[in-house]
């Protein structure tokens, strides 16, 4: 069956996830934390309290998956991921459970292919209070020309000035074979042979591994390593990214409103995006 625009709208049940300290600790190290960030990589280290960096939400609020299925059947190798934001009411705890419901919020033709937009709103699941949100869209290949809206053209506007902050942060050749053990098993990330399916001669990072070091540049430039004061990031994929690859985040801030762009080494950009944080 092929991309149905009338699933617009669809609602998904509700899907609960929990995590442990182990899932919290093992995001981070797939996204890049190290030693120098020992509240995020360690739970028995002596007077550091184990905490969780807000991108997790997308591992255990990233419930696109259950509205999804109603869109119609495509090849998962033409598949890439487009935007990707989180909104935050409070700090992730180190152990949790949520409740996640996902709605298809847009289905629009691009001509060369689709892009379904989703966005997941996950409350705690014995209190019902809200914990995060997220919004996604994918683009996939081949599935255009339906004869749907175009959808809206989005861009990241940058000031006329250098960035008010530059980070800089080595990603390792086994970084995408680490990331995906938090869940994302998707063999564009780690089957060669799937890789040149898609068009790649190697497999490439994970987008939401990119995002993941990106927003850990954000915590701890604009948040001084604080998870509370991080609201909310919000990211257009550019370009893929290689594991293995040097990123460079550049930041300018105006307030609590950032504007970012995520360099690859050779210079393009890979992530484009907006952070607020208090």
């Amino acid at each position: 069956m092929p991309i149905d625009p009338n699933a617009v709208g669809t609602t998904s049940e509700p899907v609960e996830r929990s995590w442990t300290s182990k899932d919290g600790l093992l995001y981070a190290v797939g996204v890049g934390a190290g030693t120098q960030e020992l509240p995020f990589v360690s739970e028995n280290s002596s007077g550091v309290e184990q905490q969780v960096l807000p991108t997790f939400a997308v591992i255990v609020g990233g419930g696109g998956g259950g509205a999804m299925r109603s869109v119609g059947d495509f090849d998962f190798s033409k598949l890439v991921h487009g935007e990707q934001s989180v909104t935050l009411h409070s700090p992730i705890p180190v152990e949790g459970r949520v409740r996640t419901v996902s709605r298809v919020v847009g289905i629009y033709d691009k001509g060369s292919g689709a892009v379904i937009e989703t966005e997941a709103e996950s409350v705690d699941a014995e209190t019902e209070e809200p914990r995060f949100s997220t919004r996604s869209a994918v683009f996939i290949r081949g599935e255009g020309g339906f004869g749907g809206d175009r959808g809206p053209s989005k861009r990241t506007g940058f000031p006329e000035r250098d960035p008010d902050h530059t980070v800089t942060y080595q990603t390792r050749p086994e970084q995408a074979l680490i990331y995906r053990l938090s869940g994302d098993r998707n063999p564009l990330h780690s089957d060669p042979e799937f890789a040149k399916l898609a068009g790649f001669d190697r497999p490439i990072l994970h987008g939401l591994c990119t995002y993941g070091f990106t927003g850990r540049a954000l915590l701890h430039t604009l948040c001084d390593s604080d998870p509370a004061r991080f609201i909310s990031m919000s990211g257009r994929f550019t370009s893929p990214v290689f594991p293995g690859e040097k990123l460079e985040v550049a930041m300018w801030t105006d307030g609590g409103q950032t504007v970012f762009e995520t360099r690859g080494e050779d210079g393009r950009s890979v992530l484009t995006g907006t952070c607020e944080t208090s």
